[in-house]
């Protein structure tokens, strides 16, 4: 750019940013597709004003995309595992037994366990939420379970495993970034995890299903239709133990879900009377599209397909190409360039990374970029100042990881809503594990524990040492 942008010019443009969004969305109650849209056309004018070429602003736009395509294709995929389970009977044989076992007072807490051993098992919370989620949630509905709770409820299990699985990409990508070993990353986050989630599980023990109360006769009535109009077999739950096999063998997460996909068609031509090519082919594009002659069932099994992810892929698309314009006019860069070369204590350390991680997926809506940018700006600051590295990839962790599904404009928040059919800010104050692992976090930074910050003199002699 010609002219230099300062910082408080960028703080001023992120905070409009910020109001634009949470006006759109908490008062006057729209899709966020068009506000962050305007948000996105009004910073390429800001850049043009301040020297930017159309070159910059639109290259920014698709280098921001660029870094996203990896999740769009996974929410692709996503839809055409919905599809196929649908399809072929494994989602509505998991809700014909699920309703026997689950019990409304017992529901959240049952979400919490089941999301947190398949989100541990494949290392995705887009897999999770896309798969046992989906199921999750028309049991929910049966049971008569608050919608908000119980997607909570299953985002909150579904990243414990996307946060503390060796499988998760994010995982393997936060401590990758800063150097730390993996192992030693999981660990450390152990202590903002464990008292996060024991605190999650008494508060849905104690909420159950929040005024959930099951008819036994409509629940038999849904249990005849779903016998009645699917294969209500073993069979039909191969797929998912396929996906789970693959998950565990650290396979790729699309080709894991693709072979989910393939195997769940197979099994369907054996198993759906009059199962064709074209009806194959016409679900996977639309998804099932089925009367059954009761709402409830069709409300529950009319999901999936490629054109089921389009909001949300529309949404991300928008999202992320406003983060790259941000990034390429230089405004995460100002954000940064103040602290990275200074002595800091690490309460207030871990304090900025964090609100650096939380800001970033408010502003560009992309959980990679939220450990990436905090991760390499900020590292020789914790060098400096004689923090362990591991407090580093912990946070960049907890503020990145678990903050995006809680953003709306965000690809995992955009993916949760449209696949669970409850908005994020419904779903918000139930995803209790998400927002209280951050405040761990700041907890463990003002009072010292576990951080291990060294000594002036400690770092003066490890300087010479080196």
């Amino acid at each position: 750019m010609k002219k230099q942008m300062k910082l408080p010019v960028a703080l001023g443009l992120f905070t409009m940013i910020f109001a634009v969004m949470f006006t759109s969305l908490v008062y006057i109650k729209v899709e966020p597709h068009i506000p962050l849209l305007a948000c996105l056309i009004l910073l390429g004018v800001v850049g043009v004003v301040f020297g930017a070429s159309w070159k910059t602003v639109e290259k920014g736009i698709l280098n921001g995309i660029i870094a996203g395509l990896q999740p769009i294709m996974i929410l692709l995929t996503v839809g055409l595992v919905i599809a196929s389970w649908m399809l072929s009977g494994t989602v509505p044989t998991l809700l014909f037994y699920g309703m026997d076992i689950i019990q409304p007072e017992w529901f959240a807490v049952s979400a919490l366990i089941i999301t947190v051993i398949v989100s541990s098992f494949t290392g995705s919370s887009f897999t999770t939420v896309g798969t046992v989620g989906v199921a999750l949630m028309g049991i929910s509905h049966v049971l008569g379970v608050n919608p908000a709770l119980a997607a909570g409820a299953i985002v909150s299990g579904a990243c414990f495993g996307d946060k503390m699985s060796p499988l998760s990409d994010s995982t393997n990508f936060a401590p990758g970034v800063v150097g730390v070993n993996m192992f030693e990353h999981i660990r450390h986050m152990m202590w903002t995890t464990v008292p996060a989630f024991i605190l999650t599980a008494i508060a849905f023990f104690i909420l159950g299903g929040s005024g959930g109360n099951a008819n036994l006769q409509e629940i038999k009535e849904i249990q005849s239709v779903l016998s009645s109009e699917f294969p209500i077999h073993l069979l039909t739950l191969i797929s998912p133990v396929v996906v789970l096999v693959l998950a565990f063998r650290k396979l790729p997460i699309i080709p894991i879900l693709l072979a989910g996909v393939t195997v769940s068609i197979i099994v369907g031509f054996f198993l759906v009377p009059d199962l064709t090519l074209q009806k194959v082919i016409n679900v996977m594009q639309n998804g099932l599209q089925t009367q059954t002659g009761n709402e409830t069932v069709d409300t529950i099994v009319n999901k999936g397909g490629l054109m089921s992810m389009m909001w949300s892929i529309s949404l991300v698309l928008i999202a992320l190409g406003l983060g790259g314009v941000i990034q390429a006019l230089g405004m995460f860069d100002l954000l940064f360039g103040a602290v990275k070369n200074t002595t800091q204590k690490a309460s207030k350390l871990i304090a900025t990374t964090l609100a650096s991680s939380v800001g970033i997926n408010l502003l560009a809506g992309e959980m990679y970029l939220s450990i990436l940018l905090p991760g390499q700006a900020l590292k020789d600051a914790y060098i400096k100042s004689g923090v362990p590295l591991k407090n580093l990839s912990r946070t960049v962790e907890d503020g990145g990881t678990l903050v995006n599904p809680l953003v709306p404009w965000s690809v995992s928040g955009a993916f949760f809503a449209s696949t669970l059919g409850v908005s994020v800010i419904e779903y918000i104050p139930y995803a209790l594990f998400l927002w209280l692992s951050p405040m761990f976090t700041l907890l463990l930074a003002y009072t010292g524990w576990s951080i291990g910050q060294k000594k002036t003199n400690q770092i003066d002699n490890d300087h010479t040492a080196a």
